[in-house]
């Protein structure tokens, strides 16, 4: 989950009264504070924490916490180092979280600041039985909703997290064997148009996204510990499922700490508007500054065990009669006039679509030529023609 996305809803807030033209939003008072995103689980493999800054509105990039030194400690003494790499922290070893064992955090900044955190368990390990696709109705609306099921004889898991990673295949529909280019003029002259020969690797890519909402659900107020849950629900109408679809799904259980803070941060960042009367404040997690108590540190160091599965579907095997949903964008066919200093000439626009590929050449006939958005001809301009190395057709 991107904390950071989502800080400005937790420790500001401000009341817009009657406008009616574009306000730009700009932070009148800001006070820096820590964000950490830490999650260790019980996978054998280099962990990964981040540690990030609070934002401004008006900030275009977010700010990464640099030259930290970050480790993990355990109750028996041993020490896991992270190293920065890329923005991360990534830790020195692949290791994993033990059941029975207590962890804590620990973060010295590049400026004097100690964090550490509250000792940490893993919770029971529960891992997910099966994820399906099936055909459901949602709030009236016809798509495939993705099942996970689990149980935990024990009835000690309870509290759950999801997160996911979706990959879909991209068909450009009007993709075309020829495509026009655009050749500059010399001495200011005119730009001249060049038919060549299409690439194939422009008609079929892929597009992976991951979640970014916090996906919680709980079996405490359930007499068995029975997990039935739809972590995703795509439309039929969703352009994504049109050919073959994948998604991971992964399931975490959460300590009850740790599930009340992630509630708690859905509730307060799951608002539709910036401007809702809901006023969000500061939601405590179990990091604090050694230095100053006052310091105010945003986020959570979990401990969580996790499961995960991976599953892929075509469209027509679940809508088999019916036709494919719309594509990304809407494909209307354009006929202009290739010419220039005549009414009706679009020489120069042709040219600049052509030229930063705004739009996608279908065919021409003399000085008429036909062209669509450049998605529905060129599908790199959405997705990418490398095959995932994961994608199973």
């Amino acid at each position: 989950m991107p904390i950071n996305k989502t800080i400005l809803l937790l420790i500001i807030y401000f009341t817009i009264n009657s406008c009616t033209e574009p306000y730009i939003l700009e932070t009148n008072t800001y006070e820096e504070a820590l964000v950490v995103e830490a999650t260790i689980t019980n996978e054998l493999k280099k962990q990964e924490i981040t540690l990030t800054k609070t934002s401004r509105f008006e900030d275009k990039e977010t700010q990464i916490e640099k030259g930290a030194d970050v480790f993990i400690t355990d109750n028996t003494g041993t020490r896991y180092d992270f190293e920065e790499e890329s923005g991360r922290y990534i830790s020195t070893i692949e290791f994993q979280a033990i059941p029975g064992k207590e962890y804590r955090l620990n973060i010295n900044t590049k400026d004097g600041r100690t964090i550490v955190s509250t000792t940490e368990t893993l919770p029971a390990i529960n891992p997910m039985q099966d994820v399906k696709a099936a055909v459901e109705t949602k709030d009236s609306l016809r798509g495939v909703a993705i099942r996970v099921s689990s149980y935990d004889p024990t009835n000690t898991a309870k509290y759950y997290r999801y997160e996911y990673e979706e990959t879909y295949k991209i068909i450009a529909p009007e993709w075309r064997l020829k495509k026009a280019i655009t050749i500059d003029g010399v001495n200011g002259a005119d730009p001249t148009l060049e038919i060549i020969a299409n690439d194939p690797n422009t008609r079929i890519c892929y597009s992976t996204k991951k979640n970014t909402e916090i996906i919680l659900t709980s079996t405490n107020e359930l007499s068995e510990d029975r997990v039935d849950f739809v972590p995703r629900f795509i439309s039929d109408q969703n352009y994504i499922i049109s050919h073959r679809y994948s998604i991971l799904v992964k399931q975490y259980v959460e300590n009850l700490p740790a599930y009340t803070y992630y509630k708690t941060l859905k509730k307060i960042s799951g608002t539709e508007s910036v401007l809702s009367p809901l006023q969000p404040g500061l939601v405590i997690g179990n990091l604090k500054s050694v230095n100053n108590p006052n310091d105010k540190i945003i986020g959570y160091f979990d401990v969580a065990s996790v499961s995960s599965k991976r599953i892929y579907f075509n469209y027509i095997d679940l809508f088999p009669t019916d036709p494919l949903p719309p594509y990304y964008t809407q494909c209307d066919e354009q006929v202009l006039r290739f010419c220039f200093g005549a009414p009706e000439c679009y020489g120069n626009e042709l040219a600049y679509y052509f030229a930063l590929n705004k739009m996608t050449y279908s065919l021409h006939e003399g000085i008429l030529y036909h062209i669509y958005p450049a998605p529905c001809g060129d599908c790199t301009t959405i997705g990418s023609n490398i095959k995932p190395a994961f994608w199973v057709d």
